[in-house]
C-alpha cells in the first residue's frame, strides 16, 4: 500500500492546492453558510479553480490516458481525496469518480461518445438518482418502473435526496423494468436533462449548506438506446458507484478528522483555564491520543481496500466497514474539537461546526450506518439471501 514517489508528489501537489487555492475561500463560504444561503461556491469562486486543476494537472486523475485522463488507481487517488477533506470548501478534482466508473464499467460505444467522454473531459455534469421516498436506505424497494413502449422506455415514478441535479446534463436514473426479487429487475437509464416528463418537483435544504432534490417522472420517454448497461441487471454497476463513494467517503473523513484534531492541539497549546493549559489536562490528552490512533486506522482501512479494488477484488464489506467507522470516527473528532474550543467551537465562524453537520449528513447517505453494519453481519453470518 505505500505510495511510489509519483504518487507522492500527487499528494503533494493536491495538499498545496488544498492550502493555497480553496482554503482562503472558506471565511466567504462559512458566511454564506451562516446567512442561510447555497453554500457552494460561485462561479466566479469555481472557474479559476478549474482552470488551476488544469494547468497542474490535477483533472481528470481516474480517466483513461486516451481521453486525456491519468488513469491512476484508487491507492493514489485516496490521498488526494484525504487533502480535499481537510476544507469545507465544496470542491472535488473533477470529474466526480463515482458517476465516471459507473459509465465507464457498462456505456456503450454510443453512450460513450455521447455522455461518458464529455463528462471525464469536464464539458457535462451528470447526477444519480437512486432513493425514493418511503424507500428508505434499500433500492430494493424502488418502485419506479420503467415500460417499453416501441422503441422508447416510458419512466414514471419519483425519486428524492438527489444531489447536483440543477447543473447537471443528463441523470442516472435507477428504475424498474423486471419483476425480479430484490435486486433483479433493475435497469439504469440515462436521462437528459430537457426530457419531456423529467421533473425538478422541489429543492430540499439540508444541514451543513447543502440542497438536494425530488424528482418525478412522469410519462417520461427515453430511447431504447439509452438503457446503460444490460437491461435488468443495472444494480451491479450501481453497487459499483456507491462502493467507490464510500472509500471516497472514508478518505474525505480521515482529512476531516485530520483538520480537526490539527485545530484541538492547536486550541488546547494555546488555551489556559485555572492555571493550566488545556494540553496538560488528561481529558485533552485522551482525546488526542485516540483521535490520532483512529485516523490512522482510518485511512490504513481506506487505503486495504483501495488497494484491493486495484486488484479487481471484491470489497463491499470493506466499503462498509468504512462507511460506518469513518463517519463515526470523524464525528467523535470534530465533538471533540468543538468541545475543546469551548463556546468558540459553537460559532459559525469556525469550520467545526459545518464539519459537524456533514459528517451528520454523511451517516446517511450512501446507506445509513445501521444498513451498514446490518449487511456486514449478514455476510458473516452467511445470510447473504436474506
Amino acid at each position: 500500500m505505500e505510495l511510489s514517489e509519483e504518487h507522492r508528489m500527487l499528494r503533494d501537489l493536491g495538499a498545496k492546492f488544498v492550502d493555497r487555492d480553496l482554503m482562503p475561500l472558506e471565511k466567504s463560504v462559512l458566511a454564506r453558510e451562516a446567512r442561510g444561503e447555497k453554500f457552494g461556491l460561485s462561479a466566479e469562486e469555481e472557474a479559476p479553480l478549474l482552470a488551476k486543476c488544469r494547468e497542474l494537472g490535477l483533472w481528470a486523475l481516474d480517466v483513461p490516458e486516451e481521453w486525456g485522463g491519468a488513469n491512476l488507481p484508487a491507492i493514489a487517488l485516496m490521498p488526494m481525496n484525504e487533502e480535499i477533506g481537510r476544507t469545507i470548501v465544496p470542491f472535488t478534482f473533477p470529474p466526480d469518480s463515482p458517476n465516471l466508473h459507473m459509465l465507464m464499467a457498462v456505456a456503450d460505444a454510443r453512450q460513450t461518445e455521447l455522455f461518458l467522454k464529455p463528462y471525464a473531459e469536464g464539458r457535462a455534469r451528470s447526477a444519480i438518482a437512486i432513493s425514493e421516498p418511503g424507500a428508505g436506505g434499500d433500492p430494493a424497494e424502488m418502485t419506479t418502473r420503467a415500460v417499453k413502449d416501441g422503441a422508447d422506455w416510458i419512466i414514471n415514478g419519483r425519486k428524492i435526496w438527489v444531489s447536483g441535479v440543477p447543473r447537471a446534463d443528463f441523470v442516472i436514473v435507477m428504475a424498474r423494468t423486471g419483476e425480479g426479487k430484490r435486486h433483479e429487475g433493475i435497469s439504469a437509464f440515462i436521462v437528459e436533462r430537457e426530457t419531456p416528463g423529467f421533473i425538478i418537483e422541489r429543492e430540499i435544504a439540508m444541514i451543513g449548506g447543502r440542497r438536494t432534490y425530488e424528482l418525478v417522472f412522469d410519462d417520461c420517454r427515453v430511447p431504447d438506446s439509452q438503457v446503460l448497461g444490460q437491461l435488468g441487471h443495472g444494480f451491479a454497476p450501481m453497487q459499483l458507484r456507491l462502493t467507490i463513494r464510500r472509500l471516497q467517503m472514508g478518505a474525505w473523513c480521515t482529512g476531516m478528522a485530520r483538520r480537526a484534531l490539527d485545530m484541538m492541539c492547536e486550541q488546547a497549546r494555546n488555551r489556559t483555564t485555572f492555571g493550566a493549559r488545556l494540553a496538560d489536562r488528561q481529558a485533552i490528552q485522551w482525546w488526542v491520543a485516540d483521535a490520532a490512533t483512529r485516523i490512522h486506522a482510518c485511512r490504513l482501512m481506506v487505503m486495504d481496500a483501495a488497494a484491493k479494488l486495484d486488484a479487481k477484488q471484491e470489497v463491499r464489506t470493506e466499503a462498509s466497514m468504512i462507511k460506518v467507522f469513518a463517519t463515526e470516527m470523524a464525528t467523535d473528532v470534530v465533538d471533540h474539537a468543538m468541545q475543546t474550543f469551548g463556546a468558540m467551537g459553537m460559532t459559525k465562524e469556525l469550520p467545526l461546526q459545518l464539519m459537524a453537520a456533514q459528517l451528520r449528513v454523511m451517516r446517511i447517505y450512501e446507506g445509513p450506518t445501521e444498513i451498514h453494519r446490518m449487511a456486514i453481519a449478514r455476510r458473516l453470518l452467511g445470510d447473504r439471501g436474506r
